[in-house]
């Protein structure tokens, strides 16, 4: 768990300018534990984009002697772009589409996870929002395969690393978050009237405070729900 007994926490927030990133920090910013809450992502300086692999770890190293955090949470991530919506058929998936959902979804957090571990406290969590739509057990409906597909990517990749945390530095905990559908850019087309983001983040929070020892390398929706892979 987040060790909340404690003050003076620090959290990064990376994709703090979507909707759900800008609700941590709102709701980080209202709880006294944290003195410090910092923000991440393409407008910010340093920037972060998680299609652009240098600014990721330039951002790390700019970020290093602000550490070690509490808490790092990345919010970002892509349904939908310039000229593609999820897709319905085998004959919908393209090459662009795949490597831009991918770039966004799995890449980019990929190459986060490694920048950023380092700088997590001993004892800290570092959350990643994934999706329940990653889940290969639970998917029944089929369609979206660009972003199924790079959500279930993801997961492993938060799964393999959670394990080496596990060797490396034991008190780290790492984990993936399913959001709930939350009014956003990314939902809007879809459902333009969902969850407030406020509301996810709360619950997302929630969970993170209630992590136990066993607990890395989990799959949690913002309910506390364990989810399958």
């Amino acid at each position: 768990m987040v060790n909340t007994s404690q003050a003076n926490l620090t959290a990064l927030v990376i994709g703090a300018s979507g909707a759900i990133g800008g609700a941590f920090v709102e709701l980080l910013n209202e709880d006294g534990r944290y003195t410090r809450v910092i923000r991440l992502g393409r407008a910010t300086a340093p920037s972060l984009d998680l299609a652009a692999p240098q600014s990721i770890s330039a951002a790390a190293a700019a970020l290093g002697q602000q550490g070690p955090f509490d808490l790092i949470l990345l919010a970002s991530g892509i349904l939908h772009g310039e000229g593609f919506m999820p897709e319905k058929s085998l004959e919908a998936i393209n090459h662009h589409q795949l490597m831009a959902t991918f770039q966004a979804n799995t890449f980019g957090p990929a190459l986060v996870m490694q920048q950023f571990l380092p700088l997590l406290a001993a004892d800290g969590v570092f959350a990643v929002l994934s999706a329940k739509v990653g889940s290969i057990e639970d998917n029944r409906l089929g369609g979206w395969y660009s972003y199924r597909a790079s959500k279930a990517a993801l997961n492993m990749l938060i799964k393999t690393a959670a394990i080496e945390a596990a060797r490396r530095w034991p008190g780290k905990r790492l984990v993936a978050l399913h959001p709930g559908t939350v009014t956003s850019n990314l939902s809007r087309p879809f459902r333009p009237q969902a969850r407030p983001p406020r509301e996810a983040a709360a619950d997302m929070l929630k969970v993170l405070e209630g992590l136990g020892a066993n607990d890395s390398g989990g799959f949690f929706s913002y309910s506390g729900e364990r989810l399958p892979w």
